[in-house]
């Protein structure tokens, strides 16, 4: 019976992990038109050339609401993958707005991990009634793009004085537990990238994450105020944290 009961937990979980995630580009499109309507009245450029805007955001749209409805959701999970992927290949490079290097990791490295976890979305992890299954090169390539991503929050916490001071403001035991949290993601890193214990490593990271967009991320008036960050491309990151938390969520139960 508690086994059982453990099993409708964790594939509760997984479902609420694959609604977040397939949802997200909602949230990432409205945030970044947000953000653009902000810089509008500073006669700031967007990221992305506009012709190619409306596209990319068409294309994100297209894919969360076919993945929402859970029509093909392998496909479109591949579908949004590789439109993120495109999306922040053309921001980076376009050149149209400069970042700080501390800003370009934060944004950079979580765009990557939304990859990563459309790619897990693909793979089949997360699908209530699997009826085909799931493609394990998929998963693991996703598994190595998360890992990336906590090599750059781990890199960060190390030589970002920006994320630095975002942490020892807000987390009690100062230096000590900077450190600690150093090594947590640096093992969590690990681990995704060689595929072991990564149900694991999930669970932590999805344990990990919320208190971190609640006391770090949500810390707006830090980042707005203090290091400049333009206000909607913070709910940006935050709403990116949540995405991520989603696909950690996934991991944990399907993983």
């Amino acid at each position: 019976m508690a086994s059982l009961n453990r099993k409708q937990v964790f594939r509760l979980l997984s479902r609420f992990g694959a609604f977040i995630l397939s949802r997200f580009a909602f949230w990432n499109c409205f945030s970044m038109l947000m953000l653009f309507a902000e810089r509008a009245d500073v006669k700031r450029k967007p990221d992305i050339p506009v012709p190619y805007l409306y596209f990319d955001m068409g294309a994100a749209v297209l894919c969360a609401s076919f993945m929402s409805f859970g029509v093909k959701r392998r496909w479109f999970a591949l579908g949004a993958a590789l439109q993120l992927a495109i999306s922040t290949y053309v921001s980076y490079t376009g050149g149209q707005v400069h970042y700080g290097d501390w800003l370009k990791v934060r944004m950079y490295s979580r765009a990557f991990a939304i990859i990563g976890g459309f790619l897990v979305l693909a793979s089949g992890a997360g699908e209530v009634y699997r009826q085909k299954p799931r493609t394990r090169s998929l998963q693991s390539t996703g598994q190595v793009f998360l890992g990336i991503y906590l090599i750059c929050v781990a890199y960060s916490l190390q030589h970002s004085q920006e994320d630095r001071r975002a942490y020892l403001n807000h987390v009690p035991g100062g230096e000590l537990t900077l450190q600690l949290l150093f090594v947590l993601y640096g093992v969590l890193a690990l681990s995704f990238l060689s595929g072991y214990y990564v149900s694991l490593s999930a669970q932590i990271l999805a344990t990990v994450l919320p208190l971190v967009a609640l006391f770090i991320d949500g810390n707006v008036g830090y980042w707005h105020h203090t290091q400049r960050v333009e206000f909607w491309n913070q709910m940006k990151l935050i709403g990116q944290n949540v995405g991520i938390f989603g696909a950690a969520l996934i991991l944990a139960t399907d993983g």
